[in-house]
């Protein structure tokens, strides 16, 4: 799907599905306590060694792809229940003294390639899952939008939704927007970016990953945001620019708006914006200015870190914990 990156081992068992070449899923069904991969994480082992994913890396994961190797050998799904104590993870440090425990599934291509295909799409929410019996499903539709280990119940031994990535908007197309565009989308924001002027809004300074609009600020601001949960940022080429798109965005349902500038710059724009009755004190709460964490960043890569770690603590706190971490990618 355009404008995001998407999880590359739901892409992997769709290309598996066309060749045809076998493979074994590994998810972790069940975390209790301190582990190095949380509840949902996903790995597919071949059967020359290769891992596409991860379940956490180090002695975890090779136990787990020694299992996985062995599953495929005999095509017999198997499920796993590891404690990560000093007897397990000394060799590589991986003493977490957390619990994990998961399923193998050989073949789980054969769930078919249009299956996983869709799923990589994340074109709309999905709910599938793996029933006692090791299929694995589409959930039927109602069915809730997480249940994984024990807690599952009923006849679910692991079940998730998967839901498409997180939109982020960025008002202006001059450097600041450049070096947080790709990396964006490499940290699974489907992303836009706007500006009035096409000699920068284009793909000759944008990935292609990244969905470039270029028009006029009066054609640009009423467009929609769409049903996904949206992020904002505002970094065009000057103070009533970013005056401009605040006035429309603040609007939107944004979960969180992030503008460039220094907090008198916030603070004057804040006061107008009330005294005008432009916005409610509500809606400006959801504006950080300046925006991005304090990293003492001063480079363009810095600032764009800075943004972005912001963000990322954002979609955390206002969509992740809401959803359920298996519904992440």
């Amino acid at each position: 799907m355009k404008g995001h990156v998407g999880n590359p081992v739901f892409a992997a068992l769709a290309e598996a599905a066309r060749s045809g070449e076998p493979v074994a899923l590994g998810i972790i069904s069940g975390v209790k306590g301190s582990s190095p991969q949380k509840l949902g994480a996903k790995a597919l082992f071949y059967g020359d060694g290769r891992i596409v994913g991860t379940l956490g890396g180090g002695c975890l994961e090779a136990e787990i792809q020694q299992r996985a190797v062995q599953s495929l050998r005999t095509g017999q799904p198997a499920t796993f229940d590891l404690l990560l104590d000093h007897d397990f993870g000394w060799d590589d440090g991986l003493i977490c003294g957390g619990k994990v425990v998961g399923l193998i599934l050989p073949q789980a291509q054969h769930a078919g390639e249009d299956f996983w295909v869709e799923l990589a799409g994340r074109k709309a929410p999905l709910t599938w899952g793996v029933c006692r019996d090791f299929a694995i499903i589409r959930a039927p539709a109602g069915e809730g939008s997480l249940t994984t280990g024990s807690a599952a119940g009923g006849d679910w031994l692991y079940r998730e939704t998967i839901s498409p990535p997180c939109v982020l908007w960025v008002a202006g197309a001059g450097h600041i927007a450049q070096a947080v565009a790709p990396l964006a989308c490499q940290l699974d924001f489907a992303v836009t970016v706007f500006d009035d002027r096409p000699a920068l809004a284009n793909h000759q300074f944008f990935p292609k990953e990244v969905s470039v609009q270029a028009d006029t600020w009066e054609r640009l601001l009423p467009l929609p945001l769409g049903d996904a949960p949206g992020f904002g940022l505002i970094v065009t080429r000057g103070h009533r620019h970013d005056a401009l798109v605040l006035r429309h965005w603040i609007h939107k349902p944004f979960l969180f708006l992030g503008m460039i500038g220094s907090a008198r710059k916030a603070r004057t724009i804040f006061e107008h914006f009330l005294d005008e009755k432009i916005a409610t004190p509500a809606e400006l709460e959801r504006v950080a200015c300046p925006v991005g964490i304090r990293i003492r960043s001063k480079s363009v890569m810095e600032i764009a870190v800075s943004i972005l770690a912001q963000f990322i603590e954002k979609r955390a706190e206002l969509v992740y914990d809401k959803v359920g971490h298996a519904a992440r990618l």
